[in-house]
């Protein structure tokens, strides 16, 4: 059901060596990159009508509009049950309360009398959420985009998720509810590369964004890629990832069910268990054989996952060594399950997000815990961070200097200058002292 990796005996490689030794999925975006392309610049040429057509060819709907009616959205909210929606409320004020505190403050540094140098925070103009609407529904993507825009002060958001023929061609009703309780009501029936298209590009009933965010398929990386430069983009999600570093007082039963948790998401999502306990990895591999049989999305899903070569348990020969597994792992979702978790995962440098000890699965953290589930895959949490209010804002330096501050420092800044053969620079701060430029 899932294969092994011993890396016990001998001491372990550095860095693309060891990482080269790891389980990781196949997700070849270049490769797409190239199919997509011709679907992005037909959106541009032709807006509406190419979403129109690509809704029929891709999600076999037929649309007379791709923004959803307001209506839509107030029927899809007065639909969910009094349990759904109390979890949804309850997600959102949780989220809410954890990304209210990373907002940014102006904080100006007075670097010489006279001299100083603020620092503001701006939030993007505009900005286009995308929620897959594929193997599954996800309200809770919705959430974890739309909070930390929204707690940011992003002024414009609009939201894009897949034409669904069950619903009549509205994307999955959960998902405009979810919207409905976000206040946003700019919805779009568009999904894949052609969404992202949609908001970069812009067409007759969208306008252009700023920036895309949010997670989805390998399309939607590839035209992430694309329109990298033209607008700003939060990450190339590639295959969801969950990562479980534990010991002997791990359960295997949690354990096993946080690995099946990733592995039901997609075939290609990878479950991995790095310990140095032999006892446990085969307690885990019965668990597996227990638990998988009795869930479902078995044979489309799951044990296509756990199979896959992206998935395996590790071997190694102590706590140690398995922090350096995970740390050149990188993994999205990392699980501590080892005793003293909280100490072992004060020392993790490369996480999207770490789970401490066995009441915090990641389940808890794609839905309640407060903490964002859009997170760096494929590694990128060793350079990259998940989304947050910070992914929404840019800093804007204001200099502000007076004329005794500027003198001050005049002459370095033509001696640089001319260090660099680039007179007019000095030229410049001269001109603002007839020439002379005051010696020290």
């Amino acid at each position: 059901m899932i294969s092994r990796i011993d890396l016990r005996g001998e001491a372990l490689p550095e860095g693309p060596a060891l990482r080269a030794l790891l389980p990781r999925a196949d997700f070849d975006v270049t490769a797409a990159l190239e199919k997509v392309r011709p679907i992005c610049e037909d959106v541009h040429h032709r807006g509406d009508a190419a979403l129109i057509e690509y809704a029929q060819r891709f999600d076999q709907v037929t649309l007379e509009q791709v923004r959803v009616p307001a209506e839509a959205l107030s029927e899809a909210l007065a639909g969910l049950t009094d349990e759904v929606r109390a979890a949804l409320e309850e997600s959102i004020r949780r989220a809410r309360t954890v990304h209210r505190a990373q907002r940014r403050t102006p904080h100006t540094t007075q670097v010489v009398p006279g001299g100083s140098v603020t620092e503001k925070w701006v939030p993007v103009d505009r900005v286009g959420l995308y929620a897959p609407g594929g193997r599954s529904v996800y309200p809770s993507s919705v959430i974890m985009n739309a909070v930390p825009a929204q707690e940011a002060g992003v002024p414009s958001i609009a939201l894009a998720s897949p034409p669904q023929a069950e619903f009549g061609g509205l994307p999955h009703p959960t998902i405009l509810a979810a919207c409905a309780l976000l206040g946003i009501d700019e919805v779009y029936a568009v999904g894949g590369a052609t969404a992202v298209a949609m908001f970069a590009y812009g067409t007759e009933s969208c306008p252009p964004a700023r920036m895309v965010t949010g997670p989805g398929n390998i399309w939607v990386a590839a035209a992430k890629r694309y329109f990298t430069g033209l607008i700003g983009i939060d990450t190339e999600a590639g295959p969801t990832e969950i990562a479980v570093l534990a010991d002997d007082t791990a359960d295997p039963v949690h354990v096993a069910a946080d690995l099946i948790s990733q592995a039901e998401h997609d075939p290609l999502a990878a479950a991995v268990l790095v310990t140095d306990s032999d006892a446990l990895a085969d307690a885990v591999e019965k668990e597996l054989a227990v638990q998988v049989p009795a869930t479902r999305h078995v044979e489309d899903r799951i044990a296509p996952a756990l199979a896959g070569r992206q998935s395996a348990l590790v071997l190694v020969d102590g706590l140690e060594d398995g922090l350096k597994v995970v740390d050149a792992y990188g993994a999205e979702h990392l699980e501590i399950q080892t005793a003293d978790a909280a100490a072992v995962a004060d020392r993790v440098r490369n996480a999207g997000a770490v789970f401490v000890g066995p009441w915090a699965p990641v389940s808890l953290g794609d839905y309640c815990a407060g903490s964002n589930h859009v997170l760096p895959t494929g590694g990128c949490a060793c350079h990259s961070s998940g989304l947050s209010v910070q992914s929404f804002l840019r800093g804007i330096h204001i200099v502000d200097y007076s004329r005794d501050a500027l003198a001050d420092v005049a002459h370095h800044v033509v001696t640089l200058a001319e260090a660099e053969d680039l007179p007019a620079h000095g030229a410049a701060v001269k001109a603002r002292f007839d020439w002379k430029v005051p010696q020290q």
